[in-house]
């Protein structure tokens, strides 16, 4: 059974904000006391370098490090060497695209986006475009962010190389059928990268059953520290990218004349001094998210999302954006109220959302809006929490958004 209750006492800012509502998990997540501990043990402890020193601290820093390949496969369901550790999710992709670009991806090579992307998923290959003289185009979606597989299908040609998406939309919560995504991306000799920020945390995945080339996500979004991200990759195409930073840790020799080995490996894609702490904090994280089960955890926030839309559609002052999409995301606006203007006003009542475009900036090609709110729910949301929500949201107006500012 789902305990919520005991969930809740996990965690450190609720117990210290017991009155704060925090509906902006998706953009990032409240660490329970395991991982606060993991990240203090380090720096009380064995504080030391890793892969790097031969001394206890270090050798300790070492295995606690590298243990979370071992947790991070688990979770995913991957091989331990096609796991590396880098900044965040956004550096992730920048991996992908750029390293791509230097042994695979050539001019008049077509690659699949959509409207949807966050921009993480949009740059990189916007400057590739540009640079190397790669075709972008966009796949068709409905009104609430979801793939029409049959006009996926019918995009591929001969020069259409690679498909990057989001697994879960950041905005409208879309959970794309990736399985099937990738069986066609396959069966038209591209490559699948799977953006699955505001996807980890909150479904099971397994990267061996979907069969994706390459997946990514940060620690941040699943309960674990800041500035971790974290590359999938199927080894044999890891081993033959190409690293976009030099140095520390990734080389296994070079000499004067320039000449260089780079090490195969997750290690090949982990220049200098990683954030250890943060690592280490992402294997308890892991642990933690996998001991309360990622199915339980998605039917729970299924319930809490069906509750909010429930609620919500009885308002007359809100549009909403997904009502039908099962993730933990609800976006909406107030009726002729600024997206912005509503967020600072809800604050007021210690609610937490996120406002704006949420660096999806060309989304509004499909839903018609560039500003919206976003309310995101996660295990530790309760329905009490919500009914409060939908009382100050259904209250709201005009005047009382302009006076927050007076």
């Amino acid at each position: 059974m789902f305990d919520v209750e005991k969930i809740r006492q996990d965690f450190a800012m609720i117990r210290n904000n017991p009155d704060l509502i925090y509906f902006d998990n998706g953009a990032t997540t409240y660490k329970p006391d395991s991982v606060i501990q993991a990240v203090n043990d380090y720096y009380s402890f064995y504080n030391s370098n890793v892969l790097r020193g031969e001394y206890t601290t270090a050798v300790k820093a070492d295995q606690a490090y590298n243990n979370t390949r071992k947790v991070i496969s688990k979770l995913i369901n991957s091989d331990i060497y096609e796991v590396s550790f880098l900044g965040n999710i956004t550096a992730c992709l920048n991996q992908i695209a750029f390293g791509l670009s230097r042994n695979y991806l050539k001019k008049g090579d077509k690659v699949l986006l959509s409207y949807g992307e966050h921009a993480s998923n949009l740059l990189p290959w916007y400057r590739l475009q540009k640079d190397i003289g790669i075709e972008i185009e966009y796949i068709p979606l409905d009104i609430q962010g979801n793939i029409d597989i049959e006009k996926f299908e019918k995009l591929f040609d001969q020069n259409i190389r690679l498909v990057s998406i989001a697994y879960v939309g950041n905005v409208l919560g879309n959970i794309q059928p990736i399985k099937k995504i990738c069986e066609i991306t396959h069966k038209n000799n591209a490559l699948l990268v799977v953006d699955a920020a505001q996807a980890i945390g909150h479904l099971k995945i397994d990267v061996k059953d979907l069969d994706v080339d390459f997946l990514c996500f940060s620690a941040h979004k699943m309960l674990g520290p800041d500035g971790v991200g974290v590359l999938y990759g199927k080894y044999e195409l890891l081993k033959d990218m190409e690293p976009l930073l030099l140095g520390g840790g990734m080389n296994a020799r070079f000499d004067k004349d320039g000449n260089v080995i780079y090490k195969e490996g997750p290690e090949r894609f982990e220049a200098g001094t990683p954030n250890i702490e943060g690592v280490i904090g992402l294997a308890k994280a892991s642990e933690y998210l996998m001991d309360v089960g990622l199915e339980n955890i998605h039917e729970y926030e299924i319930e809490l999302k069906r509750y909010m839309i429930e609620k919500m559609s009885k308002l007359d002052n809100v549009k909403i954006y997904n009502p039908d999409n099962i993730s933990s995301t609800v976006s909406f606006n107030i009726n002729d109220i600024f997206a912005q203007d509503v967020a600072t006003y809800l604050s007021t009542k210690n609610i937490a959302v996120r406002s704006g475009n949420h660096c999806a900036k060309i989304l509004h090609n499909l839903i018609g809006t560039d500003q919206s709110i976003r309310a995101s729910l996660y295990l530790y949301n309760t329905k009490e929490e919500i009914d409060y929500f939908v009382d100050i949201v259904g209250k709201t107006t005009l005047v009382d958004t302009i006076d927050v500012f007076l």
